[in-house]
């Protein structure tokens, strides 16, 4: 168990790496996990500390951290003061227990076509799933690189890209870098510079382009 610079207590462990990846682990968590982690969501949106908030909901710092950390079933009286304290609805607390995840299944096949630049000059971009909601974007692509296809290098766009070769052969530039790509090679990126297929090596050429951006909430 550390606290971070916001006063926050975390607990951490073996737990905490089952995906085998930095990302957090949120898979069957309980009631009490899902409550703990949407009043820590919440009180950091209002800039609040532990102390700040456990003095308004009148509990105690620990009671709190025990709260967001998951340890302890607080009480509906309990609830209720967080929720006031927090200026929400006390429904608002359950959010993510009960919200729903997305799933996105494409058929082989079946992807949408996308107009996108270059696509004029031979490259077919096949759209293999979308996200309806959340904070980040991911649009995963099957780009095929026809025989009429001709260099393109003047995408440019804010998030990252990752591409994954599957047949062909094509050189492709990254602002002033330049990498040979064959099948089974990976190129991760910021997508902020100039990029894309600089010269077409072996034709056709089909890669797996995922790009994934913040979501705009304006």
């Amino acid at each position: 168990m550390t606290e971070n610079e916001s006063g926050d207590v975390v607990e951490t462990g073996a737990e905490d790496y089952v995906t085998g990846s930095g990302a957090p682990a949120i898979a069957n968590r309980t009631l009490e996990q899902a409550l703990g982690a949407q009043i820590r969501r919440l009180r950091r949106q209002l800039d609040l500390t532990v102390a700040h908030l456990a003095t308004a909901a009148s509990i105690s710092t620990g009671m709190l951290s025990k709260i967001e950390n998951g340890q302890i079933s607080p009480s509906l009286g309990t609830l209720q003061a967080l929720a006031g304290a927090l200026n929400v609805p006390i429904t608002a607390l359950f959010a993510s227990f009960d919200e729903k995840r997305d799933c996105s299944y494409v058929k082989a096949g079946q992807g949408v076509i996308i107009d996108r630049r270059g696509t004029k000059v031979g490259h077919q971009y096949e759209l293999l799933g979308h996200a309806l909601g959340g904070d980040t974007v991911c649009e995963p692509y099957l780009i095929t690189l026809r025989e009429e296809a001709t260099p393109y290098t003047a995408f440019q766009h804010g998030g990252v890209e990752f591409i994954y070769m599957l047949a062909g052969e094509l050189q492709y530039r990254h602002a002033d870098s330049n990498y040979n790509l064959k099948p089974g090679d990976a190129l991760l990126f910021d997508s902020g510079a100039a990029h894309g297929p600089e010269r077409l090596t072996a034709l056709p050429a089909k890669y797996l382009s995922i790009i994934i951006y913040p979501r705009d909430r304006e």
